[in-house]
């Protein structure tokens, strides 16, 4: 019998959910100028109608089931667009030229940068929907629940919908009834010094003279008038009918007034025929928010799923039993892990993958994202991470394989995008700018300006981008990565703590993954599967076996099981062996 702590049973899943993440004002972006804190004229901006149907096809191709839309929603920005209806904001409590996605300044319209014809834009966006479905693909957004712009305002919202903070009692700090915390009587002070990008009173829209009056508590749970640089001082928090000043009391009888409004707007663009929303910072709002909500939004679309930006273990349970939630991040647990073993750090450790998903998955393994780059996190070509992509593909091919779970990659990263350059807010910090107006210089190459064919790619990036094909479009199809039982095979000669092996497996179908993220030493050796695991797969020992290199397309064969099965790992690559 399979030992237990080795072993997982997956959860069947009919397909496994390959997300393509893209920033949609940079997506399309062909301009090259790239000057620091450039507006829209000078850095140009990508639109909706950039991503074509040879585009949508192209990230078919490469294996994508469902494209992550980020930056869909309106938010703050210092871009003027007033002359269409649309106030202007303060550039006091804008980050960046264009401005952060996650300051939403209006929960029922859709961000003007990306429209060609602005009052279109919902119609513009309606038609990518529309242009993505017909060419096999589902549609993700954001949903940010946590907070909104300071100078959140719908124009865009349906009759009778009341603005959020519309009818506030602004004297006193907390109420139930209140859409927004305040702190009476004293009024918000912008925050003033230096950020990653330089002295942020450099920048020649900022005078410091916003008024907000009183102040009300900042996204980040900051309850003080006078938030700090490094806090989301552009947002501004809504009150889920938690007292967090007063011990976490909750007031959850009768519904909270921002809980109506969060199901309304939910209702409202699952009206619009998306198939996914990914729930910003879903964390911090409460979780009987979203045991009550996702039931209402799916009886409007069942099929619709929601993921969770999560970042504590403890609570995984309670949001996936509780809070209903389909899918959540796995970034403290497998994408922590994989990070130092891809830079090469000492404290890198293959050991650490047992840990995620034997304890802190609990067998809810399928229902984590896996992921090695998004808007967030560094990107791995970054001279901050680890310089050349080719040093993560043990990492991407554990992340796609070792579990029947869904897999984001971000635009770009299939071909090595380092993300250099200092665009403004964010500085230089390994990150490709979710602030200011940018073009991305290598996924530009393969974009080649709308043709989508690779065409400025070097050589080494269209091998690389031919590898997260090949992986992306096995992992979809293959039954045994999509729904099989999982061993791990530790403690194998000539492994140490930077090879990491496993299977993966059906009645009919055998995956065996080898990662070698060791920089300098090919991995030689043979591996001897345990007697109940030859049981299991129902394989005889007397009889050959014959097996293939998914990455490598080339064959192999093994006398016998009693003699193992010969592998060799190249230093910083895999192989995904079926048989």
């Amino acid at each position: 019998m399979l030992n237990p702590a080795n072993t997982t049973e997956e959860e069947i899943i009919d397909n496994k959910i390959i997300i393509y993440q893209m920033m949609v004002r940079l997506f399309g972006n062909k301009n090259t100028t790239n000057k620091t804190h450039g507006t829209l004229e000078e850095n140009g901006v990508g639109k909706f109608d950039d991503i074509t149907d040879l585009a949508l096809q192209e990230l078919k191709k490469l294996g994508a089931s469902h494209i992550w839309y980020t930056g869909i929603l309106e938010h703050a920005t210092m871009t003027d667009y007033s002359s269409y209806g649309i106030s202007m904001d303060d550039p006091d409590v804008v980050k960046g030229r264009a401005g952060s996605p996650y300051a939403v300044k209006d929960y029922y319209d859709i961000d003007p940068d990306l429209a060609v014809n602005v009052p279109n834009r919902m119609q513009e966006f309606q038609n990518l929907v529309s242009r993505t479905h017909q060419n096999g693909l589902k549609v993700i957004i954001d949903f940010v629940p946590n907070h909104v712009a300071r100078t959140y305002i719908s124009d865009a919202k349906p009759a009778g919908v009341k603005d959020f903070g519309e009818e506030d009692d602004v004297t006193k700090a907390f109420s139930p009834q209140n859409d927004f915390y305040y702190i009476p009587g004293v009024p918000f002070k912008v925050p003033y010094g230096t950020n990653a990008g330089g002295p942020a009173w450099q920048h020649p829209l900022k005078d410091y003279h916003f008024h907000e009056f009183p102040a009300k508590a900042t996204g980040n749970n900051v309850f003080s008038a006078t938030p700090g640089l490094d806090d989301w001082y552009e947002t501004i928090k809504l009150n889920y009918g938690v007292d967090y000043q007063n011990n976490y009391q909750t007031y959850f009888d009768p519904v909270p007034p921002v809980w109506l409004k969060m199901r309304d707007i939910l209702v409202f663009w699952a009206q619009k025929d998306i198939d996914g929303f990914r729930c910003d910072m879903a964390e911090m709002v409460p979780v009987e928010f979203w045991s009550w909500v996702i039931p209402e939004v799916k009886k409007v679309n069942p099929e619709i799923i929601f993921i969770a930006e999560s970042y504590n273990p403890q609570e995984y349970t309670r949001y996936f039993t509780t809070g209903k939630f389909d899918f959540l991040y796995d970034k403290v647990g497998l994408y922590d892990v994989l990070k130092p073993l891809i830079k090469d750090e000492y404290h890198g450790n293959t050991e650490r993958i047992r840990y995620v998903w034997s304890q802190e998955s609990q067998g809810f393994s399928s229902r984590m994202v896996r992921f090695l780059e998004n808007h967030d996190e560094e990107r791995v070509a970054s001279e901050g991470f680890a310089r050349d992509p080719w040093y993560a593909i043990p990492a991407m091919v554990v992340s796609a394989t070792l579990s029947s779970g869904p897999v984001m990659i971000y635009f770009g990263q299939e071909v090595g995008e380092p993300a250099k350059g200092e665009e403004g807010f964010g500085g230089e910090d390994n990150r490709t700018t979710i602030f200011d107006y940018w073009g991305v210089p290598e996924h530009q190459k393969w974009m080649n300006n709308g043709l989508f064919d690779g065409g400025g790619l070097s050589e080494d990036q269209k091998k690389l981008r031919l590898f997260y094909q090949i992986l992306l479009n096995f992992c979809a199809c293959n039954q045994a990565i999509r729904s099989g039982k999982f061993y791990e095979l530790p403690n194998l000669p000539g492994f140490n703590h930077k090879q990491y092996a496993f299977l993966r497996f059906t009645n009919t179908e055998r995956v065996l993954v080898v990662a070698n993220f060791d920089r300098y030493q090919t991995l030689e050796t043979w591996i001897y599967l345990p007697q109940d695991v030859k049981e299991a797969l129902a394989l005889g020992e007397e009889q050959p076996l014959f097996f293939d290199n998914v990455l490598t397309g080339e064959s192999g064969e093994a006398q016998n099981l009693d003699q193992g099965i010969p592998v060799k790992v190249a230093p910083s690559k895999a192989c995904i062996l079926t048989f």
